[in-house]
């Protein structure tokens, strides 16, 4: 009885997996919607800070932008760079920069 048991068992393991494997279990989704992206341009506030803009692309973080402009390390603390970059851009989170939108970035050049 262990054994018939057994092989039934086997028997319903391996059919679930070729059902799964053919056919799926996942329901299909409807038809792809073509959706419109808004790429959004933030504007710069009088601020006095000195800054540059610049396009975010894929991988890049706020550090890396500004490193890669001044091409060299930082020469203010990562607190401060964050309250300026919330400054040139209207209180925008820099944790939360989106691919493809244009940015205001402080300038530590001079």
């Amino acid at each position: 009885m262990k054994k018939l048991f057994g092989f039934l068992l086997t028997v319903l393991v391996i059919y679930v997996i070729y059902f799964d494997l053919t056919v799926g279990t996942l329901t299909t989704p409807s038809p792809a919607k073509q959706v419109d992206a808004k790429v959004e341009t933030v504007m710069k506030k009088q601020t006095g800070l000195p800054s540059f803009e610049a396009k975010v692309k894929p991988g890049e973080t706020v550090i890396s932008i500004v490193e890669h402009r001044l091409e060299k390390p930082l020469p203010v603390s990562i607190t401060d760079l964050i309250e300026d970059f919330k400054k040139l851009n209207q209180g925008r989170n820099p944790e939360k920069i989106q691919i493809g939108s244009t940015y205001h970035f402080p300038d530590y050049s001079k």
